[in-house]
């Protein structure tokens, strides 16, 4: 890229930081949904918690798969919209819906035989029976929480994210009395503990996809999608194909990435409860600063597909470069933040000494590898809106899988490569290993597409648009 192209910046940051901030609002405003479940269940018993975190760990990693194929809508709604072929998204997501129905089958199967899973982890009987208890009523709101993110991909792929953000931070809001009422049985409904979250969390989940639905349905920009004309539509193979091929990478990535790190905990949880703390405190605080790059990934796939349907090759190309720079500098402010601030973090999670000692030593690594987990993260944004979602889950199964798990259990629990194990600290230094490594390989990717002559990558888009 040659500097005749930074005079493009400062327009192109205003419109990466107008997207991305009610991207940022909306991804907090979930979270914010799981932490109050969490605080809210810890004034019933710990037990409830428990019940929350083990019925957490079979639905998310299965709910975000499914997430990551209907991630396909975004950068596909947003190539039509940006290359004036607005007439052929309503299709995308008739077909969308179509996807949700498919997959829910098989979620809705696991979640309510969630006993067997958890009788061979051994899950306690204290909270087992209420993890289950717990996913079979949230499965009464997994097809409108999937309705609701076909919504959303179509909103954002029209560079509109600000629906989302309003309506999931109202969800936000509903979620604390309706948190309130069935968890300690009030206005003379029975107290169901950790039970009544998911109770909130299915009426919560209706209650949003309604909401953008009705905003769908009413908003006048986009009634020439004519998304309504028809609600019903038959399965489409060609359409259902490409969009599971371009989003089965995504969502596969996505699950492995997750699981991951899930994993990391079970392979530390030997170390004692204290390591297992900080390694969670250090998770926590990482994962808060992670929205802001996350942020910037989604609003570069929707830029980088509107202006590849432009066919503007060129703008896309710098434009790329731009969120990669934008993202370094901040995940550099990030880093400094945290490393200053290493021994003050922990407090706002324990009080215990020993426990504060590792988290303030394993965020070291947490701000190092803030630069690295930016790049990888807007690069990947980058690959999508590109349409090249392959790359990202190879990547994804390398660095984690095949490097970051077996060295980081090497070093965490054996001497065979350092003097002593090395407990939490050896995963840790891994993280970052297996996040710079998935960086320079998505970057080399993303090259690898931009030297592509015009007219290929161009002919490549239109035959799966």
């Amino acid at each position: 890229m040659t500097s005749s192209h930074w005079h493009y910046y400062l327009p192109n940051l205003k419109r990466l930081f107008t997207l991305s901030l009610p991207i940022f609002i909306s991804q907090l405003a979930s979270s914010g949904m799981g932490l109050t479940d969490i605080i809210m269940a810890g004034l019933v018993s710990t037990e409830d918690v428990s019940a929350i975190g083990v019925s957490n760990s079979i639905y998310f990693p299965l709910f975000l798969l499914t997430l990551g194929i209907l991630n396909a809508m975004t950068p596909t709604v947003s190539y039509l919209n940006g290359s004036g072929q607005r007439h052929l998204i309503a299709h995308q997501i008739r077909q969308g819906v179509w996807i949700v129905l498919m997959l829910s089958i098989p979620l809705l199967f696991v979640y309510l035989n969630s006993g067997l899973i958890l009788d061979a982890m051994d899950t306690p009987a204290s909270f087992s029976q209420k993890s289950q208890d717990y996913l079979f009523i949230v499965s009464f709101g997994l097809i409108p929480a999937l309705l609701a993110v076909n919504l959303r991909c179509l909103n954002d792929g029209l560079s509109n994210p600000k629906p989302a953000m309003v309506i999931t931070f109202i969800g936000l809001i509903l979620n604390i009395p309706l948190n309130y009422i069935f968890i300690f049985g009030k206005f003379g409904l029975p107290a169901l503990g950790a039970v009544g979250c998911g109770v909130a969390t299915a009426i919560v989940n209706w209650l949003m996809f309604l909401m953008m639905l009705h905003y769908c349905r009413t908003n006048s920009r986009q009634k020439d999608l004519k998304l309504f004309e028809k609600w019903i539509e038959a399965p489409n193979k060609a359409t259902l194909m490409k969009l599971f091929k371009l989003g089965s990478p995504i969502g596969f990535a996505l699950f492995t990435e997750v699981m991951f790190f899930s994993a990391s905990s079970l392979i530390i949880s030997p170390f004692g409860s204290q390591a297992v703390a900080s390694h969670q405190i250090a998770l926590q605080t990482s994962s808060l600063f992670f929205m802001i790059p996350l942020s910037f990934s989604i609003a570069t796939t929707i830029m980088i597909g509107q202006t590849l349907g432009k066919k503007a090759v060129e703008e896309a190309k710098y434009l790329a470069f731009h969120a990669i720079f934008t993202s370094a500098w901040i995940a550099i402010l990030i880093g400094a933040i945290i490393f200053a601030l290493r021994h003050q973090i922990p407090f706002a999670f324990t009080d215990n000494a020993t426990s504060i000692a590792i988290a303030s030593t394993l965020l070291i690594f947490a701000a190092i590898y803030q630069i690295p987990d930016a790049i990888q993260a807007v690069c990947n944004g980058i690959l999508r809106g590109y349409k090249h979602t392959k790359s990202v889950m190879f990547t994804t199964i390398l660095c984690y899988w095949f490097i970051g798990m077996p060295l980081g259990t090497i070093l965490a629990r054996t001497n065979w490569l350092t003097a002593e194990p090395m407990g939490a600290q050896g995963f840790w230094l891994m993280f970052c290993l297996s996040l710079t490594i998935a960086a320079l390989t998505l970057f080399s990717a993303m090259r690898k597409i931009q030297r592509q002559p015009a007219e290929a990558l161009l002919a490549y888009l239109d035959k799966i648009k």
